[in-house]
């Protein structure tokens, strides 16, 4: 690996040593947040296992079905299938990024401000 000679350094001020990361993740901003992320990575998550999964299952124990042509001549069932595992991670990935951008970084922004406000209040709100 190359190297340019200069290193990556985390800004001085995104070095917060001051900041109580207790308090801060006890923080009701932080939990909402912690709650909307998981109320979409869980469920898409099961949602790609279990295509995943159900793919894999079809293709081991229903040869015929994933065998017959689909759409049009050389195209099997079994490879639209497979086809649709990388469009669905396309799917996912898009969908995570818009609600990233809409709804966690606000709140990450917003968690992060609280956290250092109490921190320049002295931890009194």
């Amino acid at each position: 690996m190359a190297t340019t000679g200069t290193t990556r350094s985390a800004r001085p001020e995104d070095h917060h040593p001051d900041i109580d990361w207790v308090a801060a993740e006890r923080s009701p901003e932080f939990r909402e947040l912690i709650r909307k992320k998981r109320s979409f990575v869980v469920p898409a998550t099961v949602f790609f296992l279990v295509w995943y999964f159900g793919f894999i299952i079809l293709a081991g124990y229903a040869e015929d079905f994933m065998g017959r042509e689909f759409i049009t001549d050389g195209l099997t069932v079994g490879y639209a299938l497979a086809l649709s595992q990388f469009v669905m991670v396309w799917v996912l990935g898009a969908m995570y990024l818009r609600r990233a951008d809409r709804d966690f970084d606000p709140l990450a922004e917003r968690a992060a401000q609280v956290a250092l406000r109490r921190r320049d209040d002295g931890g009194r709100s």
